[in-house]
């Protein structure tokens, strides 16, 4: 898999494609959106684009490389949840 810029990455998320950072530290499976090995975001069948707000204000502050990827991916996300609501949300479930 090619590497690529970060806002490369979260284009790819938003189309359902797979692809990873330079660094690998931001990636996708072309589903779920990671910073790391957190998982962030997730993309429904539909193509809805929902972000955890893993960040300090978000209330579930991870690094500052994570905080950095989900104000990169705030831009392109439909849906923006609660670290908590996102971590326990059913949508997930729906489709498997």
């Amino acid at each position: 898999m090619t590497r690529l810029r970060n806002e490369l990455v979260l284009e790819r998320w938003k189309d359902g494609k797979e692809a990873s950072s330079h660094t690998g530290a931001l990636c996708t499976n072309g589903r779920d959106l990671f910073s790391y090995n957190l998982r962030i975001g997730y993309r429904s069948r539909s193509g809805a684009c929902v972000l955890g707000d893993f960040t300090s204000p978000g209330g579930n502050f991870q690094s500052m490389t994570t905080s950095c990827h989900v104000g990169k991916a705030r831009h392109i996300a439909d849906h923006i949840m609660h670290p908590t609501v996102f971590k326990n949300s059913e949508f997930k479930k729906d489709e498997d």
